[in-house]
């Protein structure tokens, strides 16, 4: 519960205090706390799941720039290695993946 005390600081510290002990026995969700402790496998996966897909929302530009060289034919590894080694500038990055 908020109160005035309660500052992004400590509330912060909470969440991560309860994302680094998970307490299945005290739980803040009784489902969520049922599969970590009968079906640690499943719960990897829906963990991974979620953050996956609702944690990644927000595109960078960097993002965007892999995507654009993706779109010219080469893989997501070649485009982000290429950004990263010329400091996330496309063009030369372009150019020297088409450089070989």
């Amino acid at each position: 519960e908020w109160s005035p005390a309660l500052t992004i600081r400590t509330a912060l510290l909470s969440i991560q205090a309860l994302l680094s002990a998970p307490e299945p026995d005290d739980p803040q969700d009784a489902e969520v706390a049922e599969m970590f402790k009968h079906n640690r496998e499943l719960f990897n996966q829906t963990a991974k799941y979620w953050s996956e897909t609702f944690a990644n929302q927000i595109k960078s530009s960097n993002d965007e720039k892999i995507q654009k060289i993706v779109e010219m034919g080469f893989t997501a590894e070649q485009a982000k290695s290429a950004l990263e080694k010329h400091k996330f500038d496309e063009t030369v990055a372009l150019n020297s993946l088409l450089e070989g």
